[in-house]
């Protein structure tokens, strides 16, 4: 893997404690963010919308907050790029394993890449990040997105 995962994320793509209610809700404050950095077109919200509804992120970590990777097809990116929100609440996302079942999610990863290899490099830095509990603990308790950003740039890998 050649960069980190905080190498590839603009502050300004970062929501924390976002306050949403639905997972739609999140998928279009992210989509949003990456919209106004010039990553995706107008198109990228509707499509990780669909995208979402037929095949979901919702994944089960077997604790209280759960994580999603929403994403869609390259051909609404124009340039790489990933979004993340942690969020207040919990928020239902359909489970990628069973998808009857609702995960509460309360960490999100978009994805805005148009490169598969990219895509699949991308997809293992964050299942690595998300596999460390005690990471993800951090993640989720992070206060701003400077604190966020930090912690996935691996500064705090000496504290696990």
């Amino acid at each position: 893997m050649t960069r980190s995962l905080a190498g590839q994320i603009e502050r300004e793509a970062i929501a924390v404690k976002a306050d949403a209610a639905t997972s739609e809700e999140v998928i279009r404050l992210l989509a949003g963010r990456l919209e106004k950095l010039g990553h995706v077109r107008t198109s990228f919200a509707e499509a990780v919308l669909a995208r979402e509804a037929r095949m979901p992120t919702g994944l089960p970590m077997g604790r209280g907050s759960n994580v999603a990777v929403p994403h869609t097809d390259p051909e609404h990116v124009l340039k790489p790029g990933i979004a993340i929100a942690t969020l207040a609440h919990p928020v239902d996302f359909a489970n990628m394993e069973d998808p009857d079942e609702a995960v509460p999610v309360g960490l999100v990863f978009m994805l805005a890449l148009n490169d598969k290899d990219r895509q699949i490099e991308m997809l293992q830095q964050i299942m690595l990040t998300i596999q460390d509990e005690a990471l993800s603990q951090k993640l989720l308790d992070a206060g701003t997105p400077d604190e966020l950003l930090a912690l996935l740039d691996g500064t705090q890998q000496g504290e696990q």
